[in-house]
């Protein structure tokens, strides 16, 4: 995720000091709809996997092979969709009863494998009481008849955006679990089968591969299946009076583009950089990791571009806005791109090492300004080195964030996990030489494809690449409150939190 400046001039440098770039808050949704649910026999607790910032999220108990999603869309976006998931797992303990997440819907049955099964709520979980008890290590599937409501969800954030001809997603980080019943954290990625039903006129895409449209009627359904396992945060679907653009990216990769029809001459021309970016970073860190890629470029004010797997969510007026500078632009692109890589193949196992994901995304968006752009990554880690001390004591360090306010559960989103983590990566290259670093990228990003990580692996992987023991390093620049002293540049100077406040 990246959230969009909002200026009347050309921004500068990206995050190069927290206090040069304004960002909105990201505002979606503002209302409430309950979730309508029958009440099984007994109490019900929720429970979650312990995430230290976000203790209720997940659930213990089984492991999510596949999610299939069936959403019909009306037509408009003040009903809502009538939908089925299915879900398949592992139980990794004997279950009475089975969590999801799941708290904007009304659920109108359940099933577990094939018989009806009572539920409940218990605040944001979807609590389901099977017939039968569910012993450890079985397969099970459970089947979930509900709605899901693009109206707005109050004091939430994320799940559908409403653009002015359809829907989108935006599920990071938790709100996947306001569209559909799922485990809603990353540590538990999944494959993902996705039909779309809507009115003829419209056109549907989701993550992944197209493996059929049916029309029948008045309707049209889609369908498309991931090949890669996908965290739920990642899952995207887009409905609307859109335009699939395809093109070939390197080794004969489709890359397909989805735009409002309307601005698809316009769109055009950055549409056509995306081959050669990807092409860029295979030089970098090897081998794209999915089936395809592409950008949706949504009719909507979001406050934020979405690495969602296989198709980035952009607002369109990123590319229509005349203040912003194509070097910018284009590393923006790069930015989503690059978490293809970090975060979505490698995955974060809690939400505290969102770092990895965000820092290296700075890192790759910074690196490609200055070789395409001319813009100096030296100066744009100079300025962040120069507000780090205050980005750490109003965020956390980068490693070990402060949890988002109430309400505001992408306030994770801070300096402190963008150009403070990218900060940290200078920092080790610095430390360890360019040419283990590089190694250490492209050994990360092969070795970890398709799973999930902590910082302990990188710190464990740094260290072994480097020939010796970095935990001090690592626990210095990753932990401390104060910004450690960066190697090779002596002259830097952190400014106290106090008087970088002031100014």
């Amino acid at each position: 995720m990246l959230l969009t400046p909002r200026t009347n001039r050309p921004p500068r440098p990206p995050l190069s000091a927290g206090r040069s770039r304004r960002h909105r808050t990201a505002a979606l949704l503002a209302s409430a709809v309950s979730v309508c649910l029958v009440s099984a026999s007994t109490p019900a607790d929720p429970l979650g996997i312990g995430d230290r910032l976000f203790p209720y999220l997940g659930n213990p108990g089984y492991d999510v092979a596949s999610y299939d999603l069936s959403l019909t869309y009306p037509g408009t976006n003040d009903k809502p969709l009538e939908a089925v998931t299915t879900i398949d797992a592992w139980t990794t303990k004997s279950l009475d009863r089975i969590n999801l997440d799941f708290a904007h819907g009304k659920v109108e049955s359940v099933e577990v494998d094939g018989r009806p099964a009572a539920f409940t709520s218990a605040r944001d979980d979807l609590v389901v009481t099977p017939k039968r008890a569910l012993l450890r290590g079985n397969w099970t599937r459970i089947t979930v008849r509900h709605t899901s409501d693009p109206r707005p969800a109050k004091h939430r954030d994320g799940g559908w955006v409403r653009t002015t001809d359809g829907l989108a997603m935006a599920n990071q980080a938790d709100a996947a679990h306001l569209v559909f019943p799922c485990n809603d954290h990353p540590s538990d990625k999944a494959m993902f089968t996705i039909r779309i039903t809507a009115p003829n006129g419209y056109t549907a895409v989701a993550n992944g591969l197209p493996t059929g449209v049916d029309k029948v009627g008045r309707s049209t359904t889609w369908t498309y299946r991931t090949q890669h396992p996908m965290a739920t945060e990642l899952a995207q679907v887009s409905i609307g009076h859109s335009t699939v653009l395809h093109r070939t990216g390197p080794h004969g990769l489709p890359v397909r583009d989805v735009v409002p029809t309307a601005d698809r001459r316009a769109l055009e021309p950055w549409l056509a950089k995306t081959p050669d970016q990807i092409a860029w970073m295979e030089s970098k860190v090897g081998p794209y990791p999915f089936e395809t890629y592409g950008l949706l470029m949504a009719q909507a004010a979001t406050g934020f571009e979405l690495e969602t797997q296989t198709l980035s969510l952009f607002e369109k007026g990123v590319f229509t806005e005349p203040a912003y500078p194509k070097w910018y632009v284009e590393s923006i692109m790069v930015h989503e791109l690059s978490h293809q890589w970090f975060g979505d193949s490698v995955s974060p196992r809690t939400w505290s090492d969102l770092w990895l994901n965000e820092g290296h995304a700075t890192w790759y968006e910074a690196l490609y300004a200055q070789e395409k752009g001319h813009k100096p990554m030296a100066d744009r880690m100079k300025a962040a080195y120069s507000v780090s001390d205050s980005w750490r004591r109003s965020g956390g360090p980068p490693a070990a964030p402060k949890p988002p306010a109430a309400g505001q559960k992408i306030g994770i989103f801070r300096p402190n996990v963008y150009d403070g983590a990218a900060l940290v990566l200078y920092a080790l290259r610095q430390e360890i030489g360019e040419p283990a670093f590089e190694r250490l990228e492209r050994v990360w990003a092969q070795t970890h494809r398709d799973g999930t990580v902590t910082t302990a692996d990188f710190e464990r992987l740094a260290s072994s690449i480097a020939g010796r023991d970095l935990s001090a390093f690592f626990n210095a620049w990753l932990y401390s409150e104060k910004t450690p002293p960066m190697p090779g540049h002596k002259d830097w100077k952190a400014t106290p939190p106090e008087k970088s406040a002031a100014q």
